[in-house]
């Protein structure tokens, strides 16, 4: 079944690709929720001293101005990335500590203690046309699907190939086309290999198996009780991927599917989709007394609405639609999006994580990749849902191919046929990381009760506490951690400046902006691709 995988690696193992595999290039985004000391959503603005959160290469804030982003730059491997990210958290502590009452960086994807919609600010970029731009866009995804459903985190991991891996594995592969175009084509492969087996990413990382019971704010629910105040499901790896969590689940309705067959019909499916007109969002208005409401009435509103488990993306310059990039220069990087914030690491993600997924990629590319027909799409939303609600069930099956297969089997199968990938990233590495990252994760698809949702579940039990109590309690055992670490003066000079910079390119663009809004709206939607 993985014959090709095999053949295409031992190929590049004699065309020098043990050099080329390790010239990959790493990034990782985490999100998290800031949070008072006892727990609630920070009502807090995003604190000054950490920059302009507009501009900042590095920090940032997502649906929220209490969901804080921390965004690594491309790293040459995959320690330099958690150091950074290290690095970043550091810093942020540093700043609630002297800013903010003891605010907390909540340690898991799943919020707590929401108080209703109106408890969730949205995030506020400032005065400037591309400020006010996303802050418009959010309140769009507050109107259409709630607020509460914005404010779920996760961990998000960049991976792109080095520039000189592509000429070698084209010639490989004997074909004479384009560049540009051979390489979109191998990350729309490697995107769609990702989505027929990225029901593994949340039942070996997925974090979330228990909720509060104030996220669902008192709306019926197929979840079961733990406790006084949180749902869960026994079997469950992450109800953040499941349909609870921040997915299009009215896709039928709205009539939004995006194609992966190529970069073509990718970029072709979003635009359709910003283009075409809904009914209930053509209610909801746009510019109401003056007033944005959204940025359009369409399907989407932007590409990034659209919500996918691995985007592929391309740098944008000022003003340029990311379609309109993907279409000018094709697939840069891809970025995977399922991956829950790991509790019982306070940097939200480990080394042993980032390995495996980074082998798991490079499968995903090798493995040969059909296009997806209609009824393997059903198969792939199938697994995705089954795994996020009974992963560790022993019992669950998964659709492949028109068979029925077991999670443990199909699991077993992939990380076995990873094993050569392994040992090949291994090379220059002491200790084998990457082969010892792949045995981590073989114990768990053996051992279900290794996996992080059910130590999560194990843990509550034990201490008779439900899902907020073992959140809070590892927020603050994070707090500590970062509070320990010894202090940097040139890193924190470094943050320092980073900081000022930003808040003067805000104040730029600021300055800049004298054109209307609705005029700017207008032009941006308007101009070619």
């Amino acid at each position: 079944m993985y014959r090709i995988a095999e053949q295409r690696l031992s190929k590049l193992l004699n065309h020098g690709g043990k050099r080329l595999l390790a010239q990959s290039r790493i990034g990782v985004e985490k999100e998290s929720l800031r949070v008072s000391p006892e727990g609630s959503l920070a009502q807090t603005p995003h604190p000054h001293a950490l920059g302009s959160p507009l501009t900042h290469p590095y920090i940032t804030t997502d649906y929220s101005e209490a969901m804080m982003e921390f965004v690594t730059p491309p790293c040459d491997g995959i320690p330099p990335a958690l150091d950074f990210l290290r690095d970043t958290q550091q810093f942020v502590y540093g700043v609630l500590d002297a800013e903010t009452d003891n605010e907390l960086l909540w340690a898991t994807s799943m919020p707590c203690v929401v108080a209703g919609e109106t408890s969730i600010p949205i995030a506020q970029y400032g005065s400037s046309n591309p400020g006010i731009m996303k802050t418009v866009y959010r309140r769009g995804l507050g109107l259409r699907y709630g607020r509460v459903m914005q404010v779920i985190a996760g961990v998000h991991f960049n991976y792109s190939f080095a520039d000189d891996f592509w000429p070698a594995y084209q010639y490989l592969e004997q074909d004479r086309g384009a560049a540009k175009d051979f390489v979109s084509a191998q990350y729309f492969a490697l995107i769609r290999n990702l989505q027929r087996f990225g029901w593994l990413v949340p039942y070996l990382f997925g974090a979330s198996p228990a909720v509060c019971k104030s996220f669902l704010g008192g709306k019926p629910t197929q979840l079961d009780t733990f406790n006084e105040n949180t749902y869960y499901q026994e079997y469950a790896t992450s109800l953040r991927m499941g349909d609870i969590g921040y997915q299009n689940n009215k896709e039928a309705e709205v009539g939004v599917k995006a194609s992966y067959d190529s970069l073509t019909s990718y970029t072709a499916s979003l635009e359709q989709a910003m283009e075409t007109p809904h009914p209930d969002y053509e209610k909801l208005g746009v510019e109401v007394d003056g007033y944005f409401q959204q940025l359009n009435p369409n399907r989407l509103q932007i590409e990034n609405e659209y919500y996918s488990t691995i985007r592929p993306k391309q740098l944008t310059d000022v003003f340029e639609k990311p379609i309109h990039a993907l279409r000018r220069r094709g697939v840069q990087y891809v970025e995977l999006r399922s991956i829950d914030v790991n509790a019982y690491d306070p940097l939200g993600i480990n080394e042993y994580q980032l390995r495996f997924l980074e082998a798991f990629l490079v499968f995903c590319l090798l493995h040969e990749s059909p296009l997806i027909d209609a009824r393997e799409r059903k198969d792939i939303d199938h697994n995705e849902l089954a795994t996020a609600h009974r992963g560790r069930d022993p019992r669950l099956m998964l659709h492949r191919q028109g068979k029925k297969v077991r999670l443990r089997e199909w699991a077993a199968e992939i990380l076995e046929a990873m094993r050569g990938i392994c040992e090949v990233l291994d090379e220059g590495h002491t200790n084998a990381p990457y082969s010892k990252a792949l045995a981590r994760q073989a114990d768990k698809v053996q051992d279900p009760d290794r996996t992080p949702s059910a130590r999560m579940l194990a843990e509550m039990r034990a201490n008779g506490e439900g899902f907020f109590h073992f959140a809070l309690r590892m927020s603050q055992q994070h707090q500590h951690y970062f509070r320990a670490l010894p202090e940097d003066p040139q890193l924190q000079a470094r943050f320092v400046q980073l900081a000022e910079e930003s808040w003067a390119r805000q104040r730029a663009l600021e300055a800049e902006s004298t054109e209307p809004f609705a005029s700017y709206l207008q032009r941006y939607f308007a101009q070619a691709g």
